[in-house]
């Protein structure tokens, strides 16, 4: 047992790793904090183009949305940070993460959304009209958030999902938690960073993980 946490749990290494991984936390906050906006924003736009009547319209939304939920991320993301410079056109680490995931999640939101639209009785979206509200505000006013509603539990477990993404970005060497833990497991020979990378991540998570749990909870427990 000794020999297993001076392994493993390390409180040395990690306490001189700490300042390190929290940089790299601080990388991955910010990636958060960009992707799951535009995945949403992004989202949105496919959910509501696809209520559109023209199939010039909705098809190519069809195979937006199927290729990127079906694709790969790492490999997509490893196409755009080393694939496309051989086409003359190089991108930062930074920006192909950040694009990589918004083209995943924006397909992986906009579905949730559509679902969610399509669960709404069109009778909401008739009333909010007969009372004088134009189209697009009965939408935003009436249709979406009963929309969001419905779909609260898979949007929040979607944004569980695109946090735990970020730790494919190590692999383009991106500075995130990850790949700081790496980098300061290869400096000091021991597996502990990666120990504390994890105790970072589930601090990082659990809560998300709770509000996921008691609004599945809920939502069962209303019908």
């Amino acid at each position: 047992m000794p020999g297993f946490a001076e392994t493993f749990l390390n409180l040395a290494i990690m306490q001189a790793a700490l300042p390190y991984l929290l940089q790299g936390l601080w990388t991955t906050l910010l990636l958060v904090a960009l992707v799951v906006p535009l995945g949403v924003a992004g989202g949105l736009g496919v959910a509501l183009l696809y209520r559109s009547p023209r199939r010039r319209v909705r098809w190519p939304l069809i195979l937006y949305v199927d290729f990127f939920r079906a694709f790969p991320p790492l490999v997509l993301l490893i196409f755009l940070y080393a694939g496309l410079p051989f086409a003359g056109l190089e991108i930062g680490a930074f920006a192909a993460v950040a694009i990589a995931f918004f083209l995943n999640t924006s397909a992986y939101y906009g579905e949730v959304l559509r679902a969610g639209i399509e669960s709404v009785p069109r009778g909401q979206m008739e009333a909010a009209r007969s009372t004088g509200l134009s189209a697009g505000r009965a939408m935003a006013w009436v249709v979406l958030p009963q929309a969001v509603r419905n779909v609260l539990p898979d949007l929040v477990g979607n944004t569980l999902e695109v946090v735990k993404l970020t730790s494919l970005a190590s692999v383009v060497a991106l500075p995130e938690l990850l790949f700081a833990a790496r980098q300061a497991q290869s400096l000091t020979y021991n597996p502990s960073p990666i120990v504390l990378a994890a105790i970072l991540y589930f601090v990082l998570l659990w809560p998300f993980v709770r509000l996921l749990s008691r609004l599945e909870h809920r939502m069962l427990a209303g019908r």
